[in-house]
């Protein structure tokens, strides 16, 4: 497997040791790190144009990263020059990129390729990897599709009759002027809570659809000054220094559990919507649910936006969307030139958004019925030589420190296949079943996510399968454990 990135072929399908699906930060951490394990024989496919994932492929207008800068990076590329504490998209990609580059893995990588299939060949002991370009066989498919792959429409009645402009905010059409339209803004999370006060100055009127209050809690993000910069430039160790507070901060506060700060994050959310001057507005704004419980949401710029004349909360539901206007369930019509879903994703999805075919002709997707699971969210029963980053319940935190965890680990597996000739490894059931329990049993400790919450952490059935429920150093200590008896593995049938 080392030191070849030369592809073969059978008959007309080409032919690779590895397959990596996505060329977002999980895919080219995974890629840098085979490469410096002196692994060549890789491919990455990504069906969108440029490499950075969802930095790449949202661009709406007020994006930024939730997690402060100096940590927001890798550790083996740490960037020091960063212009504010929370980085915004546009930085982040630019970062990214200059990665790719530096590490030399853009030759590697494949743009504008859509995976449409995976199917495991029992007989030959290969993954036949189906894109719209062609076929590739694979000894080993890692998968760095993530959450954030799959958008998700809202199920609105007549929303295929609108006949103004519609987009999703997660493809931000930027050809489409907003400037003395009526908008509407269908959803109040993240994306909302970002893109809303950037558009409200220049549209003539802005409807804003939420459903359910979430905290919103102020940040701190003046630009950093010339000085700062120069100092985090000029000396690493203070930029080392100050990735290490922010760290110790984070896994502080990631699992919910400490009501101190529960109370406080809960008080500065209720200061921040003190500077709504409508008592009843303020009202409708403030959450029923305790900090964690959604998603939590940070912007100095929201709750001031509803100051604006040209701003209206819309809380009633939506009942139906008409060629030119949204009716909601208390009889009242709203017309509105635009449209923006900023309705998230399908984040329950992970690698079974594409059609995936394990042993005994097993779909990912049916495997999967009672929602994502996965031993460390890397590996699932029946899948031979998968493995997946960002995969069930490793989010929190900053992914890409767990990005890079999660790389470590599948590399080791990827340098035991090769080091003892193993043609395929399976995690055993038991061994998922067991590693699953737990962590389900600590997600059931963690009070916030018992609560009424809505469904963004939780699969149809009811179990929670996005969310970690430690700090991010207890995932790189399980995942570092000695687990060689958790896989099943075979060699090569030769006869």
């Amino acid at each position: 497997m080392r030191g070849s990135s030369e592809a073969g072929t059978v008959g007309q399908r080409e032919t690779r040791r590895i397959v990596i699906v996505g060329a977002g930060p999980g895919g080219m951490c995974t890629a840098i790190k085979l490469r410096e394990a002196g692994i060549e024989d890789f491919v990455i496919l990504e069906q969108a144009s440029g490499v950075g994932g969802t930095w790449h492929n949202n661009t709406y207008p007020g994006l930024e990263c939730d997690v402060r800068s100096h940590l927001y990076s890798f550790s083996f590329a740490p960037k020091r020059d960063w212009t504010r504490p929370y980085p915004s998209q546009p930085e982040i990609l630019e970062y990214l990129q200059g990665v790719a580059e530096k590490y030399a893995i853009l030759p590697h990588v494949r743009l504008g390729m859509q995976v449409r299939s995976a199917r495991w060949d029992e007989e030959a002991c290969v993954w036949h990897v189906e894109t719209d370009g062609g076929g590739i066989d694979a000894q080993v498919v890692v998968s760095a599709m993530g959450m954030f792959n799959v958008i998700k429409w809202p199920d609105i009645q007549g929303l295929e009759d609108f006949r103004g402009t519609l987009f999703h905010s997660a493809r931000w059409n930027h050809r489409h002027d907003l400037s003395g339209e009526a908008v509407a803004v269908i959803g109040s999370a993240a994306s909302a809570v970002q893109l809303a006060p950037e558009i409200a100055p220049h549209v003539a009127q802005l409807f804003l659809f939420q459903r359910s209050a979430s905290w919103v809690i102020p940040k701190e993000n003046d630009p950093f000054t010339e000085e700062q910069i120069r100092r985090f430039l000029d000396d690493p160790d203070a930029a080392r220094l100050e990735r290490a507070k922010i760290l110790g901060e984070v896994e502080a506060g990631l699992t919910f559990s400490d009501p101190e700060i529960r109370r406080q994050c809960e008080a500065a959310g209720r200061q921040a919507l003190s500077v709504v001057e409508d008592a009843e507005l303020r009202a409708r704004l403030t959450p029923t649910v305790p900090w964690g419980c959604h998603r939590p949401l940070w912007s100095n710029k929201y709750y001031p936006m509803f100051n604006r004349t040209n701003v209206e909360l819309v809380t009633d539901p939506i009942e139906r969307i008409t060629a030119d206007s949204i009716v909601t369930v208390d009889g009242k019509t709203r017309r509105v030139d635009t449209i923006v879903a900023a309705t998230g994703f399908d984040v329950g999805r992970f690698l079974s958004a594409i059609d995936v075919t394990g042993r005994g002709g097993r779909k990912l997707e049916d495997a999967w019925k009672d929602g994502a699971e996965a031993y460390l969210g890397i590996t699932t029963t029946g899948f031979p030589n998968v493995f997946m980053l960002y995969g069930p319940n490793t989010n929190n935190g900053s992914i890409l420190t767990m990005l890079e965890h999660q790389a470590d680990y599948i590399v080791r597996q990827i340098a035991r296949i090769e080091a003892e000739g193993i043609a395929w490894m399976d995690v055993r059931r038991d061994a998922m079943t067991r590693y699953n329990e737990r962590v389900q049993r600590e997600l059931s400790q963690v009070e916030v996510w018992q609560a009424a919450c809505h469904n963004y952490y939780r699969a149809a059935s009811g179990r929670i399968v996005t969310q970690w429920p430690n700090r991010m150093d207890e995932y790189q200590r399980r995942a570092c454990e000695p687990d060689a008896n958790a896989y099943e593995t075979g060699k090569m049938d030769l006869r």
